[in-house]
């Protein structure tokens, strides 16, 4: 039963403020796992405690401390490649990605 809601999860559309909490839910797991303290993460990073705490609280962020709080704790690779392949859901969709590839701009359809 749970394979099957995990798969339902990734089909439903969840807004910014979901994501971010979970992101911030499954960080806070990685932490303890590690059996590292906000502290020591803050340390670390570079990143101050108190960003960590409302991140883990609230799941509120900046990118440069989100990137600096994933390299402390070693997603950097994650991280880094989160946008380095192309997604698509339709042919359609694949057909636009492989003639926009090497553009550097988009232009209105």
């Amino acid at each position: 039963m749970n394979n099957i809601l995990s798969v339902l999860d990734n089909y439903v559309l969840e807004n910014s403020e979901d994501i971010a909490k979970k992101l911030a839910a499954d960080f806070r797991a990685r932490r303890i796992e590690k059996n590292l303290t906000r502290e020591q993460v803050a340390e670390k990073s570079g990143v101050a405690v108190s960003n960590i705490i409302r991140f883990e609280q609230k799941g509120l962020i900046s990118l440069k401390n989100l990137i600096g709080i994933a390299m402390a704790m070693e997603y950097t690779s994650e991280i880094k490649n989160i946008f380095d392949k192309p997604k698509y859901s339709t042919m359609e969709e694949l057909t636009q990605i492989r003639k926009n590839s090497g553009k550097k701009k988009a232009y209105k359809l």
